[in-house]
C-alpha cells in the first residue's frame, strides 16, 4: 500500500468527526466555495473537455458544469431542511414517547468516477458527499487525464486534504484505494467493474452506491409522431457520440415503421451534427480513445457478420471518430445486443405485438433507463407494469436526470442505490432511528411475568 494514501486516509479519518459534526451553514459555505471556484476554472474544463472528448463548449456546459450549478443551489437551498430531524409516529408499546430520523455522516467516503461525463459525474457524487459531512478521496477516470487534472487543481484550490482529496492514477491506484476500510464507496461505471467493487466493498462492509449502466430500450407506439421521436432519440443517442450511459441503446418500432423512422432520423441527424452537407466535428463528440473504438466496431463488425443490414450510415471519416449508424435485423445473439453499446449504433428491431417487446426486455437484466414514445396511457402503462429499469421517461429522452427532486439510479446489473438531490444527501448518509421514552414506560406492559396479562396481549395482537 502506497504509504502516502495510508497518510492521507488517516488523516481524513481523523477529522471526519468534525465533519460530522458541522452545522448546514458550514457546509453551504463549502458548497459556495465549490461553485464560485468552478465558475473561476469554467474555461480550464472546457478546453480540457474539448480536448478529452471533442465536447462543444455549449454541450459541456449544458452536460457538465451548468448541471453542477444547479446541484448546488439545489443543496444549498435545501440542506437545512435535510438535516433537520424527522418526527416519526409512536405505536402503543411506544406510547407517549418521541420518535424521529437523524440523518449523520456515513464518514470516510471513496468516489471512483469514469470518463464520459468526467466533471459532471465526479462532482455530482462529491456534492452530496460534502453536504452529507463526508471527507472525501476522489479518484477520477486515466481515460480523461486533461479533464482530472483540472478536478485536481480545483479541488486543491478548493479544500484541505483532511476533507476532500483528488488523487490520480491508473487502474492500480484504484484497486489500493479499495482495500481501504471506507465507510462509503460511490462508483460510476460498468457492470464488470462495479462487481469488483462490490467485492472490495464487502471485505469491510462499507456502503456502496453502484452507478453502472445498460441496455437502455426505447418503444415507439403506432400512435405516436415517428419526426418527433426521432429528433429527440438522435439527440439523445448521439449526443457524447453516444457515450452516455442511459443512452438509447436499441429500438422497437412498430412494423411497417422503418422507412419512415429512418428517414426521419437522417434529417434530425443533418439537423442537430451537420454543417455544409457533412458531419460537424465542432458538435459531434468523438470517441474516447482507440480502445474504446475497437471495441464499438468489433460489435459493428460481429453484427454485420450475423446479417444485420444498414438502413444508414452517415458519412464521415474524422480520426478517433465512428459516424451515427442506423441497423435492423441485429441477430439476437449478436454481442451487439448482449453489451451496452456506448457508442452511436442503434438498433432497429420492428415488433407486431407488444408481447414480443415485453419477453424481450424482461428475458435481459434490468436496463439503467426505459424510453417510452406513446399518446396511449393504457400503452405507456403496459410498458410501466411489466418491465422493470432504473428509471422511465415518457416521450422524450435523457432529461429525466436533469430534475433532482428524483433519484436517479438504477436496479441490480443496473445498478444499487440513487444519487442527486436528497437522494445523493442521503447516500452519504445514515438514517439514525431515535426514541425518546417518557417516565411513563407503557413497554412496562410485555414485562414477564406473563400470567394475567392475557388481555395485554389480545390488545397487542389487535393494535400491533
Amino acid at each position: 500500500m502506497n504509504d502516502s494514501i495510508l497518510q492521507l486516509f488517516d488523516v481524513q479519518q481523523e477529522h471526519q468527526q468534525e465533519l460530522r459534526m458541522s452545522s448546514a451553514k458550514v457546509r453551504i459555505a463549502k458548497l459556495r466555495r465549490l461553485k464560485a471556484n468552478i465558475l473561476k476554472f469554467e474555461n480550464r474544463i472546457f478546453e480540457a473537455l474539448d480536448a478529452d472528448l471533442r465536447k462543444n463548449a455549449y454541450e459541456s456546459a449544458l452536460t457538465e458544469v451548468y448541471f453542477i450549478y444547479s446541484e448546488i443551489d439545489f443543496a444549498i437551498k435545501r440542506l437545512p431542511s435535510w438535516m433537520r430531524k424527522k418526527r416519526k409516529p409512536h405505536t402503543l408499546t411506544s406510547f407517549l414517547s418521541k420518535n424521529w430520523i437523524q440523518y449523520e455522516s456515513l464518514g470516510t467516503s471513496l468516489i471512483i468516477s469514469p470518463w464520459n461525463y468526467p466533471f459532471q459525474l465526479s462532482m455530482s457524487p462529491l456534492v452530496s458527499a460534502i453536504a452529507a459531512g463526508c471527507s472525501v478521496i476522489l479518484k477520477p477516470s486515466e481515460y480523461s487525464p486533461r479533464t482530472s487534472e483540472v478536478i485536481r487543481d480545483l479541488i486543491n484550490e478548493t479544500f484541505p486534504e483532511k476533507e476532500v482529496k483528488c488523487v490520480l492514477g491508473e487502474k492500480e491506484l484504484a484497486t489500493e484505494l479499495l482495500k481501504l476500510p471506507f465507510n462509503k464507496i460511490f462508483f460510476t461505471g460498468n457492470p464488470e467493474v462495479g462487481k469488483i467493487v462490490m467485492k472490495a466493498g464487502a471485505e469491510h462492509l462499507s456502503s456502496v452506491t453502484l452507478e453502472l449502466g445498460g441496455k437502455s430500450p426505447v418503444i415507439i407506439a403506432e400512435d405516436h409522431d415517428l419526426k418527433a421521436a426521432a429528433l429527440k432519440i438522435a439527440w439523445g443517442k448521439l449526443i457524447n457520440a453516444g457515450q452516455t450511459c442511459i443512452a438509447p441503446d436499441y429500438l422497437y418500432i412498430p412494423q411497417g415503421a422503418i422507412e419512415t423512422f429512418t428517414q426521419a432520423f437522417q434529417e434530425a441527424c443533418r439537423e442537430l451534427f451537420y454543417s455544409d452537407g457533412t458531419l460537424d466535428y465542432k458538435r459531434y463528440a468523438k470517441i474516447i480513445n482507440s480502445r474504446h473504438q475497437q471495441r464499438i466496431e468489433r460489435l459493428l463488425d460481429d453484427a454485420l457478420m450475423r446479417d444485420a443490414k444498414v438502413l444508414w450510415q452517415a458519412e464521415g471519416e474524422d480520426h478517433q471518430s465512428i459516424s451515427p449508424v442506423l441497423l435492423t435485423n441485429v441477430a439476437q445473439g449478436s454481442k451487439m445486443m448482449e453489451e451496452e453499446i456506448f457508442g452511436p449504433i442503434l438498433p432497429v428491431i420492428p415488433y407486431n405485438d407488444i408481447q414480443e417487446v415485453l419477453d424481450h426486455i424482461n428475458s435481459n437484466p434490468k436496463p439503467l433507463a426505459m424510453y417510452i414514445f406513446s399518446d396511449s396511457n393504457s400503452f405507456t402503462d403496459t410498458l410501466l407494469k411489466h418491465c422493470s429499469s432504473g428509471s422511465v421517461c415518457i416521450n422524450d429522452v435523457l432529461i429525466q436526470v436533469s430534475n433532482p427532486n428524483l433519484p436517479f439510479g438504477g436496479v441490480n446489473h443496473s445498478g444499487i442505490g440513487s444519487c442527486h438531490g436528497f437522494y445523493g444527501f442521503k447516500a452519504f448518509s445514515h438514517e439514525r432511528a431515535i426514541m425518546k421514552q417518557t417516565k411513563f414506560s407503557f413497554s412496562k406492559m410485555i414485562y414477564p411475568p406473563y400470567q394475567g396479562k392475557e388481555s395485554v396481549f389480545k390488545l397487542l395482537k389487535r393494535w400491533m
